[in-house]
């Protein structure tokens, strides 16, 4: 079973790593954060994943859908077609962030997190496509949501970043060698949260 958020979604944790986590909170204005979250949940082609968890087939609990550009392979095989094609609002979105992370991203992940229920397990965005030490631009709209780290070596050691609506997220460095991520199931009352996060597909 899935644990709860160790630290409630009250704030960032002091020592918080800044080689590897970059934390900027209203890169996008409430109103328009709201607008195109709202187009995001009524037009994007969701999907759920299945994975194979302890010899048994498992419901992601997200929805979840992939856009790239047209010659970007699907290295998650979350799709098994081509990828979507890049909508207006995610090619804005996308422009605002690649000049603030130097980074010209060719895809995006978007996660629908409906309620506290849904999450995503301890993980970390290591596959041989993303390169050895990528550049992950996550922006998120909606409901705060507590982001949390630890240490591969050593789970005694981390931290949490408060998620709010508009903010944007650099996972950098050697986050992804040396560190897990995930975001916790919550007993609190959630309403919908949306996360984009921007890759390059190598």
């Amino acid at each position: 079973m899935e644990q709860l958020a160790f630290f409630p979604e009250c704030g960032q944790t002091k020592g918080l790593p800044t080689e590897v986590l970059e934390y900027m909170p209203g890169v996008f204005a409430p109103e328009l954060g709201y607008q195109l979250m709202d187009r995001f949940i009524t037009a994007t082609p969701w999907t759920q994943k299945v994975v194979s968890m302890y010899d048994k087939q498992v419901i992601t609990p997200r929805l979840s859908a992939w856009f790239a550009d047209s010659d970007t392979y699907d290295y998650t095989s979350l799709r098994r077609s081509a990828p979507n094609p890049w909508t207006p609002e995610l090619l804005m979105i996308k422009s605002v962030v690649e000049p603030i992370a130097g980074v010209i991203f060719n895809s995006v992940l978007l996660n629908y997190y409906r309620d506290g229920n849904d999450s995503v397990a301890w993980h970390s965005d290591n596959e041989r496509a993303l390169g050895s030490h990528p550049t992950i631009a996550s922006v998120t709209f909606g409901q705060v949501r507590s982001f949390d780290i630890r240490n591969k070596a050593n789970h005694s050691e981390k931290y949490s970043v408060r998620l709010e609506h508009g903010s944007l997220l650099l996972m950098k460095g050697d986050l992804q060698s040396n560190w897990d991520h995930r975001i916790a199931k919550s007993t609190r009352l959630m309403k919908p949260r949306l996360n984009l996060t921007f890759r390059v597909v190598v």
